[in-house]
């Protein structure tokens, strides 16, 4: 009995000793890659008249795009997804301008002509300075900032609403954080743009769009995010929406949608 119970502490510390190996790995794997597997650059575009440098904090030089609407009560201030940048956002930034809205979109360090490579730090100066610029160079008031951040773009966005005041937020495809996206809990110690522990802490009116397929960031992420945000806010749930298709799937509800988000904001009847 004795060699049985000694051979069954053996089997339990050789699993334990396996499994913080293994523990140990996966954490080194993770730390070691982060950037390597969260960002995708891609370089679709070259200067041109339209894209504007911004300095940020620590002196590099970004890339941004600043559509005017003479008629915009609200500006815009739109981070975009991973494997985008600001060529690939023209049709959409035109679209959000012909919808009667001012937008500003810049690319992350890295991203098409922006200077530096992306780290979570740095994107968060990234979005700081295009913000700075709104409400200086641009003279756009604060409580005129809308903040929209899609996919990847939702953490330096939800980082932003927690630091300057700002109109309103709205989160497209978002994640609780990266963490859970990539393993589904969060069993690290660490982790990357931590939206969930974030939320709670912005205190402006919040629209939250997700396509209800999104096999990319689970439909899951963007109700629970949506659940420990503060009032005011509302919500648009696509059916049949994946990650990449949500706004062609949803056609004119979401622009709808952005647009009763924005007069309840107006009317403070969200």
């Amino acid at each position: 009995m004795e060699k049985r119970k000694a051979w069954g502490w053996r089997i339990v510390g050789g699993i334990v000793r396996v499994t913080a190996v293994c523990y140990a790995a996966l954490l080194a794997l993770v730390w070691g890659c982060a950037n390597s597997m969260m960002y995708h650059p891609p370089h679709s575009y070259a200067d041109g008249a339209q894209v504007r440098k911004i300095a940020t904090k620590s002196g590099r030089k970004i890339s941004a795009v600043y559509l005017s609407n003479p008629e915009a009560e609200y500006t815009i201030l739109f981070s975009h997804g991973n494997a985008e940048d600001l060529g690939t956002c023209v049709e959409y930034l035109q679209e959000v301008s012909k919808r009667g809205y001012n937008v500003l979109a810049y690319d992350y360090a890295g991203y098409g002509t922006s200077e530096g490579k992306p780290t979570e730090k740095d994107t968060y100066e990234d979005i700081s300075a295009a913000y700075e610029y709104l409400t200086g160079e641009a003279r756009v008031r604060a409580e005129r900032v809308i903040l929209l951040g899609r996919s990847i773009g939702s953490g330096p966005t939800v980082w932003l609403a927690t630091q300057r005041p700002v109109g309103g937020m709205i989160l497209e495809g978002a994640f609780t954080s990266i963490v859970r996206v990539g393993l589904g809990a969060k069993i690290l110690p660490f982790d990357y743009y931590d939206n969930l522990a974030r939320i709670g802490d912005v205190h402006c009116p919040v629209l939250m769009i997700h396509g209800r397929q999104d096999r990319v960031i689970p439909f899951t992420h963007g109700q629970t995010l949506f659940e420990k945000a503060n009032k005011p806010k509302m919500s648009l749930w696509v059916e049949g929406a994946d990650h990449n298709d949500l706004i062609e799937t949803a056609g004119e509800a979401y622009w709808k949608a952005i647009g009763e988000f924005l007069e309840g904001i107006k009317g403070e009847g969200i």
